[in-house]
């Protein structure tokens, strides 16, 4: 079980505008307001799985850490652009993204395939946050995403803890959980993270400007994806 921390266990005094590279909080801002946004997974994951109160209740504390998880990201961009307003950013981002909140099944066709998508998420996002920790020279930032890593690497097992339950009465084939995995890992280009980067970098600047999913989408991308090659490219050959 992973240490529990708080945005008291950073040491935000060692912020060093110096090692503060622009693309990176680019892309921070954004997922800082993805993470936070962890109250309307929580109420749809209560809703889809409405009968099981073990799996409730570990949803419930899933969501308090990915909360943090904004919060701290939050706190750190907040530090580094002063003109950022995380409270605000976050208020544009809920205004113009939703989940099927009303939603009483799982919008990937079964329990299990939930559970799996899940795990997905939680996998690539333990690999994104050891990414950034890698990519980043400002010592707050590598440690705030060095914890919120591991915290995403206990989720996965957490999620994939409860799928076990639900496999034995799954119907699904082995092609239709991978086509869920897959589903889940192209919802990533969504409008999820395009709006979070809209709300975070472009409606700040120009409260007029008008959405568009695609361009948003690019931009973010080719904002995370400098760093993540990176990271890709600094590892040994298979």
């Amino acid at each position: 079980m992973a240490q529990k921390w708080t945005l008291e266990s950073i040491d935000w005094d060692q912020f060093d505008a110096t090692k503060l590279s622009p693309t990176l909080l680019a892309v921070v801002k954004a997922a800082a307001l993805v993470e936070a946004n962890s109250a309307d997974y929580v109420t749809y994951l209560c809703n889809v799985f409405s009968h099981d109160e073990a799996f409730k209740d570990a949803a419930r504390q899933w969501g308090v850490e990915e909360a943090q998880h904004g919060a701290a990201l939050g706190r750190w961009a907040e530090i580094a652009d002063p003109s950022f307003s995380f409270e605000e950013s976050l208020a544009l981002f809920r205004k113009g993204y939703s989940l099927p909140l009303g939603a009483e099944q799982s919008v990937r066709g079964s329990h299990a395939g939930e559970l799996i998508a899940r795990c997905v998420v939680e996998s690539g996002t333990s690999s994104f946050y050891s990414a950034i920790r890698d990519a980043s020279e400002e010592p707050v930032l590598k440690e705030v995403c060095r914890r919120i890593a591991i915290d995403e690497f206990f989720h996965y097992q957490l999620f994939q803890k409860h799928l076990q339950r639900y496999k034995s009465g799954d119907k699904l084939s082995l092609w239709e959980r991978l086509k869920v995995a897959i589903g889940r890992v192209q919802e990533a280009e969504d409008d999820e993270l395009s709006y979070a980067w809209f709300a975070a970098n472009v409606l700040p600047k120009n409260p007029d400007a008008v959405y568009n999913t695609g361009d948003n989408a690019k931009a973010y991308w080719r904002g995370a994806m400098s760093f993540i090659n990176a990271r890709i490219s600094k590892m040994p050959p298979a």
